[in-house]
């Protein structure tokens, strides 16, 4: 009888169990995801710099400055905090419940699980943007701090966000001296004075610097995206690669593990259970908005006055990760009161169940955009410019919010949830309802 009342405590969560305001939080950041990956999944060489492609003047500049504005780093930010929180909101559950070792067996099995799902989104679905590989990546450092204090995981959070624009500001300013000499060894060039090695080689590496994708390139590479299944993704995979080694190293550390930290911190102050006051989250609304919004504002002036010239690009992304925390903690802010408001109830219904099936909603986006956009499908890729892309954008939205409520009529979980779970439990998991 003990043994079987601990596997019950075991089972994954049940809908009673589970934290509304989570889920429809979860769900507004998985649709807002896609806000900026639909640049990488349709365009070519132009998520961040839409002078390459896609258009950037009249509406596309106005979606381009939007994006940069309000959603550039914080739906992904968002997403990330909420796994922080799932990380507590799961091992307590199992604590609490005397699974005692069995917490870290469930705990690492479900993560190595969604590694492997991360490598068939990107190897497979071909989406090289994903997100959920580098979660397993990272969540695999969690475990040890779920019984760490508010203040030390706020700490460490905010730690590695410094060491992440420190990181920056010293790049930034190799990117300038790169600039010095590369300028004086073209003065030199142009002045007919032949070139020592060294000096040919900092102006070769000013030219990759200061250098953007041609039109020929672009065109090269659409080219590439129109043709077959193999050929593309033989063609992604140095930038699987990249994505999968150099990234992680050099831009997820102080990307995603300080936003997990930050999430359990969160979850422990009870941010994310709707229980703190409207006062609470309107301070936070305020002031992540206000710090976040502003520095946001001058990053985008400075980009745009210097007709998105590489290095004022560079020279913006010192403050990125302060620009974007602020931002997100504003988004939180203003989501949470919505949430507590009950307005537009038939909306945070159907954000919730696109929440509660966020890991098969955004394997699914991954589905959806490599049929319309590569070759074995709608041959779309490079052929819309930027606001074109949220038509599309908006289609999925409504597809998954109806979809959805609809499907977990029927099932406890999503598909994918479902194996997800069952993977992680050992065990086949009830489906059909």
């Amino acid at each position: 009888m003990g043994n079987e009342t601990n596997q019950a405590h075991f089972e994954p969560t049940k809908q009673k169990s589970r934290i509304n305001a989570l889920d429809v939080i979860r769900g507004i950041a998985l649709l807002g995801i896609l806000l900026m990956n639909i640049n990488g999944m349709g365009l070519p060489y132009a998520y961040s710099d839409p002078s390459v492609s896609g258009g950037s003047e009249g509406l596309n500049l106005q979606v381009w400055i939007v994006n940069e504005m309000l959603f550039e780093g914080t739906m992904r930010g968002l997403f990330t905090l909420l796994f922080g929180a799932g990380v507590i909101l799961l091992t307590k559950r199992l604590e609490n419940g005397g699974a005692g070792i069995s917490t870290a067996d469930i705990y690492y099995r479900r993560i190595l699980w969604l590694l492997i799902f991360g490598l068939i989104n990107v190897w497979v679905l071909l989406w090289h943007g994903d997100i959920l590989f580098p979660y397993a990546i990272f969540g695999l450092m969690l475990f040890p701090f779920r019984n760490t204090s508010v203040k030390n995981l706020i700490i460490a959070g905010c730690l590695l966000i410094c060491i992440g624009v420190l990181w920056d500001i010293s790049d930034y300013n190799t990117d300038l001296q790169t600039q010095k000499v590369g300028l004086e060894a073209q003065v030199l060039k142009d002045q007919g004075t032949e070139l020592s090695e060294v000096q040919e080689k900092d102006l070769k590496n000013w030219g990759k610097l200061n250098t953007k994708k041609t039109p020929e390139e672009v065109n090269e590479y659409i080219e590439k995206m129109h043709q077959g299944y193999w050929a593309i993704a033989t063609e992604k995979v140095k930038m699987n690669q990249f994505m999968q080694t150099w990234f992680p190293y050099r831009i997820w550390s102080w990307d995603i593990l300080s936003f997990m930290l930050l999430g359990m911190a969160f979850f422990k102050l009870q941010i994310f259970h709707g229980e703190r006051s409207n006062t609470y989250y309107l301070i936070m609304l305020i002031t992540g908005y206000l710090i976040g919004l502003t520095i946001n504002y001058l990053e985008t002036s400075a980009i745009l006055d210097s007709n998105f010239d590489k290095l004022t690009m560079h020279k913006a992304g010192m403050t990125y990760q302060i620009g974007r925390l602020f931002t997100t903690i504003g988004h939180i802010g203003l989501f949470m009161l919505f949430i507590k408001s009950g307005i537009l109830d038939f909306l945070q219904k159907a954000l919730a169940a696109v929440g509660r099936m966020a890991l098969t909603n955004y394997l699914m986006h991954s589905v959806i955009t490599t049929t319309l956009f590569y070759g074995f499908g709608f041959s779309l890729f490079g052929d819309l410019q930027r606001f074109e892309l949220y038509y599309i954008v908006g289609g999925i939205w409504v597809l998954q919010l109806i979809f959805s409520p609809i499907w977990l009529k029927h099932f406890h979980y999503g598909p994918v949830e479902w194996l997800w779970r069952s993977l992680t439990y050992n065990k086949k998991q009830a489906f059909k309802i």
